[in-house]
């Protein structure tokens, strides 16, 4: 029997929600709605490892494509479901078929361009006219699938969710999405909820396959949800998509293939599959997917089988096991960098940086209201060159916004640039603070010698600053109290860091890193006290002269008590 879907698009009571879904519904573009179009091949891939293929009796499954943009998953899957009720007799009803299919879509237009293309190839299977129009109205529903009420369970969920930052979804809907999503954690991108709402929608045996940026698996806004798969499900096979042409455009972010399943009562194996980048070709995913899905894997397989992957919150590592286990000894032996007495931070975000930065030289404010200002293009051939750039600083030593009528110049310069800085959310927010800037600055930062490192960047530097200059937004800082600096600067570029933060990270299109804060945090520091004479004048003299060869590597090894293999390990890391 089928059963229904309802899809909120009206609030009583709620007005603006509703009109934010209307307005993504109807204006959104491809950007704005993160649409992202998956191969052909690659849909079939997915659909091999959920066992959603023609010889299962697809009739009398549910699967749900939660946003179905132009009909990647959701063609494809009516094909095979068609296939397979042509063998059972009855199989072409509208009573049989009822149940088998459910298809989200948010945008509009999208959704009657798709709906027409699943209608003709309902009809050139077979199905009549009437049939096929009475089929859609049941299977497809125009809607956001965040905001939608579901009275029933799923066997299959695929899909590839939408790409959206939170700053591109309307306040108020992302409000709403909030409070009904536990997972909604710092900066998370929107995909995240859409994989906690599918996740709940699995049933008992139901298995969910998305393709999606592989983010959330490391990163800090995927924690939440990374608990939730670790508390209730079961992460079945992860396909390491990076540097393979799994969609009809690029994207930054690497991709990844997922299929995760509820945990059996009683379930003690938390076994995974592991596989990186298939060649996108019809044979070769067709035989990985059965490899993937058979019960035992033969002893010439390439795919790996990996315990444990999820454990609460952590990040995963599904690569570079050999890496992983020094790096659990280190951290089972030694201080993290900040507990060794570094401090690991991030420059200014203005919101404004049009108003808020200009010419040092040329800013025309009191003294004390501007400090000389690094930015990542001031970061050249492993040292800093500074461009001359400055930043206002509205905060005044105790931490407090200063009185503009205390700073005439100041003053007006803020006043002449109202329109800019006045109109940003955190002017609007507070408007009697309305010229801080987003982040409190500290004037005494400028001042202190540091390591900066770039965000992203090919041929990541970790370079040193000699107490002048105050960081920008991305640009990650290292300070300390306890280490000489310029040694800390040889161990960082040695291969130690990049080893850590290549475990964490997420990979970017080109294979560059992201050098936050939050991966920086779980490098390993031996404590300074701890360093002899000897390997101290060696560090400090590597990181004066530039000289970064196998000696340091060497130096570094007697440091961290690395093994020859271990010593090889950070020998491959690229240095920084």
């Amino acid at each position: 029997m089928a059963q229904s879907l309802s899809v909120q698009l009206t609030f009583e009571g709620f007005c603006p929600v509703s009109e934010a879904v209307e307005h993504l519904a109807n204006e959104g573009g491809i950007e704005q709605r993160g649409a992202i179009y998956t191969k052909r091949e690659v849909v079939d891939f997915i659909l091999d490892l959920v066992g959603y293929t023609t010889d299962q009796p697809l009739d009398q499954y549910c699967l749900l494509e939660p946003s179905f943009g132009d009909g990647d998953f959701i063609l494809p899957a009516i094909e095979r479901l068609l296939t397979a009720a042509q063998r059972t007799f009855g199989g072409m009803t509208v009573e049989k078929l009822a149940p088998a299919i459910r298809g989200v879509e948010l945008h509009g237009e999208t959704f009657e361009r798709n709906r027409q293309s699943v209608r003709s190839l309902m009809m050139v299977q077979g199905v009549s006219e009437r049939d096929a129009d009475a089929l859609l109205n049941i299977w497809f529903r125009r809607g956001d699938f965040l905001l939608c009420d579901f009275d029933q369970d799923f066997t299959h969920i695929v899909g590839n969710p939408p790409y959206v930052r939170q700053e591109a979804i309307p306040g108020v809907l992302m409000s709403e999405y909030r409070q009904r999503y536990s997972t909604i954690y710092d900066r998370a991108d929107i995909y995240v909820p859409f994989i906690e709402q599918s996740l709940r929608l699995l049933g008992p045996e139901g298995k969910l396959s998305f393709i999606c940026a592989d983010r959330w698996m490391k990163n800090r806004y995927g924690r939440k949800l990374r608990e939730l798969v670790s508390k209730a499900y079961h992460l079945i096979s992860y396909i390491d998509m990076v540097g393979t042409d799994a969609f009809h455009s690029e994207v930054s972010a690497y991709p990844a293939i997922t299929v995760i399943g509820r945990k059996a009562p009683g379930e003690v194996s938390d076994t995974t599959r592991v596989f990186a980048r298939p060649k996108i070709d019809r044979k070769t995913l067709g035989k990985l997917a059965r490899e993937l899905a058979a019960p035992k894997l033969k002893s010439s397989s390439d795919i790996r089988e990996i315990e444990r992957i999820a454990v609460g919150g952590e990040p995963w590592i599904l690569e570079d096991f050999d890496a992983l286990a020094l790096v659990h000894r280190l951290k089972a032996e030694l201080p993290t960098i900040e507990e060794a007495g570094c401090k690991v931070g991030i420059g200014v975000a203005t919101g404004a940086d049009e108003a808020f930065i200009a010419d040092f030289e040329e800013l025309d404010v009191e003294s004390s209201r501007k400090l000389p200002l690094v930015m990542t293009k001031d970061i050249l051939e492993g040292h800093v060159q500074w461009r001359g750039r400055g930043v206002i600083n509205p905060f005044g030593d105790d931490g407090k916004l200063v009185r503009l009528e205390d700073f005439p110049k100041f003053k007006t310069y803020l006043e002449d640039r109202f329109e800019q800085i006045g109109k940003r959310h955190v002017a609007t927010k507070s408007p009697q603070n309305w010229y801080r800037t987003i982040d409190r600055i500290y004037p005494e930062l400028a001042a202190r010698e540091k390591l900066l490192i770039p965000d992203i960047k090919g041929d990541a530097s970790i370079v040193y600053e000699g107490g002048k200059l105050y960081p920008h937004h991305n640009l990650y800082f290292i300070m300390s109290d306890t280490w000489d600096v310029r040694a800390l600067q040889a161990v960082m570029r040695s291969g130690i860091a990049r080893l850590f933060v290549s475990l964490y990270s997420t990979k970017m299109r080109g294979g560059y890193l992201r050098f936050q804060a939050q991966y920086l945090r779980r490098i390993r520091l031996p404590h300074w006290k701890n360093v002899n004479e000897a390997t101290r004048a060696q560090l400090k003299r590597y990181a004066e002269t530039g000289d970064y060869c196998q000696e340091l590597n060497e130096i570094v090894a007697g440091l961290y008590s690395l093994s020859a293999d271990e010593t090889a390990l950070i020998e491959r890391a690229p240095k920084l």
